[in-house]
């Protein structure tokens, strides 16, 4: 559809976004994954937006957003709260633009996105650690603004920055050969969402829009069920990207008659799904960056036959988180167990258990006893390994016949949370 179509002033703020941004970001693959496309007999297609500049979609917001206000408003200095992936757009636009930013980030920040921040940055911005969650870093940096006069760059509900997220929009449906039929969009605050849902609204109005958040942390969803954005009492912080309290009134606004569909996806589900692509099609992508592509499996009949395109919206993974990854992965597919193990204390009571009650592909990894002399019989924490999640109940039931079961620890979170 020809520009001069649309009467819609909010689509024509979009294409100027997209003339502001053609000289700053890159014009991001739609690639067809040929391994997902016969597993669910479809066409589908990521949009590579962890081939962005700053490794996420978050740079097309940030710099739209700096490139409207005044330079007025740019000499009072810019302040922003971010996870990592708005943070980074922002300091890259501060030393594009030899803007003055201070950035607030939670403490608990994965450290490669601390670091990259202050790469992209460099001399022109300040980095301000506040909070254990993106909206305690959010109420710092609101703060600081007042005290300083300086402007607050919001990660999602403001006009300029879903504008400058929509122009993926614009590129998926220049670069789409015929229709899209599904696409899956990431939700944090909903700043890409709102984007996506406004453009093609006018453009593509039969596509339909599923949005996908993590379970851990779903306001969209809640927002939704509630008719209005909810402050949600806690949240993991897990999927980093997409873990925020409350999504925008202005972005549930433009999202909430659009969106075809809400969907959650489990923390082991993306990580197995960070996994599987890392894998099978060397593609590196942060935990909301897998959400479009861990939710494929529900709506596995619906797609079927049909042009699907899932936003991969950015590839900020610490290296460090991988092994954390790897055990929610083994623990989503029901291959990694731990249980409380009740030992005798006398010599040969490992390899009883070794030899009675593990399988021939069942291993320990992971055991913690300390011996008390004053007891018969000792309590260890033992991790097992499977090969197969169905070899799940004949270990359960080897472990009480031989009477070592004491507890199985897997459903018990804060238990959990010690372990891994």
């Amino acid at each position: 559809m020809m520009k001069e179509e649309v009467g819609s002033s909010v689509l024509e703020n979009v294409y100027k976004a997209e003339e502001r941004l053609k000289n700053v970001v890159v014009k991001t693959p739609l690639a067809v994954n040929n391994n997902l496309s016969a597993i669910y007999e479809a066409n589908i297609s990521f949009k590579r937006e962890d081939l962005q500049r700053v490794r996420s979609y978050k740079i097309r917001g940030a710099y739209n957003k700096m490139a409207t206000m005044s330079q007025e408003e740019l000499s009072r200095g810019v302040v922003c709260a971010s996870a990592g992936n708005h943070a980074q757009g922002v300091a890259f636009a501060c030393q594009k633009m030899k803007v003055k930013g201070t950035i607030f980030m939670p403490l608990p920040t994965p450290g490669q996105k601390l670091e990259q921040v202050k790469m992209f940055g460099g001399k022109y911005i300040d980095v301000i650690l506040f909070g254990d969650t993106f909206d305690a870093a959010k109420d710092a940096a609101m703060r600081f603004c007042e005290d300083h006069n300086s402007v607050f760059i919001h990660p999602f509900d403001d006009p300029a920055i879903i504008e400058g997220q929509a122009t993926t929009a614009l590129e998926i449906l220049e670069q789409t050969e015929g229709s899209v039929d599904y696409l899956f969009v990431p939700i944090g605050g909903g700043g890409l969402a709102a984007g996506i849902c406004t453009v093609f609204q006018h453009l593509s109005p039969q596509t339909k829009i599923i949005g996908v958040e993590p379970s851990a942390a779903a306001s969209m969803k809640k927002a939704l069920e509630k008719g209005r954005p909810i402050l949600l009492e806690k949240i993991s912080r897990f999927v980093d990207g997409a873990a925020v309290q409350q999504v925008g009134d202005l972005t549930f606004e433009r999202c909430k008659n659009i969106l075809y569909d809400m969907a959650t996806v489990d923390e082991g589900l993306v990580c197995e799904t960070i996994l599987s692509l890392y894998n099978k099609d060397a593609i590196v992508v942060e935990p909301a960056g897998a959400l479009s592509v861990a939710v494929l499996e529900k709506y596995r009949e619906e797609i079927k036959g049909k042009n699907v395109v899932c936003i991969i919206s950015g590839s900020n993974n610490d290296i460090t988180r991988m092994e954390e990854i790897k055990e929610k992965a083994l623990l989503h597919a029901g291959l990694k167990h731990y249980f409380l193990v009740r030992f005798p204390q006398r010599p040969g009571a490992l390899k009883a258990f070794v030899m009675d009650v593990l399988g021939p592909d069942d291993d320990i990894t992971y055991f913690e006893y300390t011996q008390k002399n004053s007891k018969e019989k000792g309590i260890a924490v033992v991790g097992i390994a499977l090969k197969q999640n169905k070899d799940f109940t004949p270990l359960i039931d080897k472990m009480k016949q031989y009477d070592f079961f004491v507890n199985y620890l897997n459903n018990d979170p804060s238990l959990m949370n010690l372990l891994i």
